[in-house]
């Protein structure tokens, strides 16, 4: 749905409005950077991909025509980057489910490291939830990663999603099926919050992660963004009785919404006064 102070915010904006500006950067720059963090896993990659994702947007904003809603027509813009974007990071090694279940069954079978009693716990726990769920979804290529993002993460419709990725609806509802029945095939058989036939615990995997230094207790890539309500929240997530799953999805969908860092919105800014007109 197009909503009327979307289309007002962007005229003003074209017509050169700096607050009608910042109010659509403050409306984009969260969840475009939730989604390039779910794509990318690391967050100084969604950082530098947030960025420019804003920036194409921002001088791009003379050809929104108003056919979809606004952050509709944004998710294109930032979908077509994030499937086109060099291979990050997290994606120099090809990580597919097979070699994730590996690690995971290694790790169970060295037995639980013991964690040092001044560390907090629950960011612990937290971190290393986060980290195996977003692994989950590197495991999909990037065009099956994206559709099980739009479709049951931000929980768009087919024919949104579909505008998104500029896809006939059939097609994308077949990738979005694949990506599902993928990703349901491993939780079922990998993880013992969906099944508790499996033995494979976040809570397992702490003690290995800070004895192996696969993880430093003092700097946290992702529960350090978060607050003590949201690391509340993840650890409620991942007790050992957990039975609110409505499906094996809800473990994807239950990653915590990110602030985007200050220092990204900052940067685009800076950008911005850097130039003459940054729309065009």
């Amino acid at each position: 749905m197009i909503q009327s102070d979307d289309l007002v915010l962007v005229e003003q904006a074209r017509e050169g409005d700096r607050a009608a500006l910042d109010e659509l950067i403050q409306r984009m720059q969260r969840p475009v950077y939730n989604l390039a963090l779910r794509m990318l896993q690391h967050p100084a990659d969604a950082e530098d991909a947030t960025q420019e994702i804003l920036i194409k947007v921002i001088t791009h904003l003379a050809t929104f025509k108003g056919e979809a809603g606004f952050m509709t027509w944004v998710y294109r813009i930032a979908s077509n980057y994030l499937l086109t974007t060099r291979r990050r990071r997290a994606e120099q090694q090809t990580v597919t489910f097979d070699s994730l279940s590996e690690k995971l069954q290694a790790s169970l079978a060295l037995g639980e490291a013991s964690i040092p009693e001044q560390v907090e716990y629950a960011a612990l726990l937290a971190e290393v939830r986060i980290n195996c769920t977003t692994g989950m979804l590197l495991c999909l290529d990037r065009p099956h990663r994206l559709a099980l993002i739009l479709g049951e993460v931000l929980h768009l419709s087919g024919d949104e999603a579909a505008y998104i990725l500029e896809l006939p609806a059939a097609t994308y509802r077949k990738q979005l099926s694949r990506a599902r029945a993928n990703l349901l095939a491993f939780v079922n058989e990998q993880c013992g919050l969906v099944n508790p036939a499996n033995p494979c615990r976040c809570s397992k995997h702490i003690g290995n992660k800070l004895k192996y230094r696969l993880m430093d207790a003092h700097a946290l890539t992702f529960a350090a963004a978060l607050d003590a309500q949201q690391i509340a929240q993840q650890a409620d997530a991942l007790c050992d009785d957990l039975n609110t799953l409505r499906d094996e999805v809800d473990i994807i969908r239950a990653l915590p919404d990110f602030r985007t860092p200050v220092q990204v919105l900052d940067s685009i800014r800076a950008l911005l006064a850097g130039r003459e007109s940054a729309l065009t």
